[in-house]
């Protein structure tokens, strides 16, 4: 197995990344920790390892986006001698112990053993601890952030019985452990597992220079069309650039107690077709979850609209303002330029001003601003 130092050189040797000390912090930290891992010598973290005095102190990168968080996060993944490891978004992690809280508290005893192994107790938290513990001794999260008091108030008690049970924490961050939950109700409540946070993971900034995403799109095309075979490669090759040798690990987004499924997503990118997002029944709460989600969208096969389209040409509408709102990076593959994409039709006047914010989102002053 390649180890992360070596594997984030060679890609320094092929060109792929550019020496940056900020990154070079966030190896070293990562490296600190496979060591450590190795010289346990239980690949799925066997019952000595709870025996030990001390879990091992995991890592905290955050920074702006572009900057290589999740890339360094994947290859340490990758080379993580654990057997029983694990990488999520968070906001997936967390809408999982929710539906996991749900159901103790509607199950009776038979039900409660059957998924947790135990009936005892009324609090679900240690329950649910073991649970996942037993399914990962490592955790990887994508882009932690605390914006839901639901999550606030539960973390510091989940997050203390998983170290209990000897889990070890990576995880990626665009905001700084004190800026978590910032100005949210009751956050006094919420310090604890900030500085807890702090005591067992190590924090480490990566805030260097380069936007390396954004020197990409600035370099690219973002909007190709028509759909031929010249346009799908370009939109193609795009996507697995801004991947950066990632893997779709694919997303599933709660909203309103619904489930959407996004197979082709990593980290805050995201791909999908224009059917899959307009040519279903989805609207404004389901798009305002995308939007929060993911800061880079991949929109493929955008048709040109005809009148009888117009409940998809409504969607499509109701999208672009989600992501212009969001401030996201938008790619799009399109059979047509923005102004030709629904020319007739009810609403088609109105969708002058959808066919505006595609041409200002496609372009070097909007990839400058956006938040990404």
């Amino acid at each position: 197995m390649t180890t992360l130092s070596a594997a984030y050189r060679e890609r320094l040797q092929a060109g792929d990344l550019k020496p940056d000390p900020a990154q070079e912090a966030g190896v070293a930290a990562l490296a600190r920790l496979e060591g450590e891992l190795n010289a346990l010598g239980e690949p799925s973290f066997g019952l000595s390892f709870f025996k030990r005095p001390k879990t091992l102190r995991g890592v905290y990168l955050w920074g702006p986006v572009g900057r290589g968080k999740s890339m360094l996060m994947d290859l340490f993944f990758a080379a993580a001698p654990v057997a029983r490891k694990r990488r999520v978004h968070f906001q997936a992690f967390m809408a999982e112990i929710h539906g996991l809280v749900t159901e103790w508290r509607s199950g009776d005893a038979a039900a409660r053993k059957a998924r947790f192994g135990q009936t005892k107790g009324d609090d679900p938290i240690p329950p649910i601890a073991e649970h996942v513990a037993e399914q990962a001794k490592l955790l990887c999260f994508d882009e932690l952030q605390v914006t839901d008091i639901a999550d606030a108030m539960i973390l510091g008690r989940l997050f203390e019985a998983l170290f209990e049970r000897g889990v070890v924490l990576v995880s990626t961050s665009n905001r700084a452990p004190d800026d978590l939950y910032k100005d949210g109700l009751n956050r006094q409540l919420f310090l604890p597992f900030i500085a807890m946070l702090k005591e067992r993971l190590e924090v480490v900034r990566i805030a260097g220079p380069t936007d390396f995403r954004l020197d990409r799109l600035r370099s690219a095309r973002v909007y190709f069309s028509p759909i031929d075979a010249e346009a799908e490669a370009g939109f193609d090759a795009l996507w697995h650039d801004l991947l950066g040798g990632a893997e779709e690990t694919g997303a599933v987004l709660e909203v309103l107690g619904r489930q959407i499924r996004l197979p082709h997503a990593a980290g805050g990118l995201l791909r999908a077709s224009f059917v899959s997002l307009c040519g279903t029944a989805l609207g404004p709460q389901d798009y305002l979850a995308i939007g929060g989600r993911f800061h880079t969208v991949f929109l493929e096969a955008v048709p040109i609209l005809t009148p009888d389209k117009r409940d998809a040409a409504r969607r499509f509408v109701t999208l672009i303002d989600t992501l212009y709102e969001a401030g996201a990076r938008l790619v799009v593959l399109a059979a047509a330029e923005p102004d030709d994409i629904y020319p007739d039709g009810l609403g088609s006047f109105e969708f002058e001003r959808t066919a505006s914010r595609l041409h200002e989102m496609r372009s070097a002053a909007w990839l400058e601003k956006a938040e990404g």
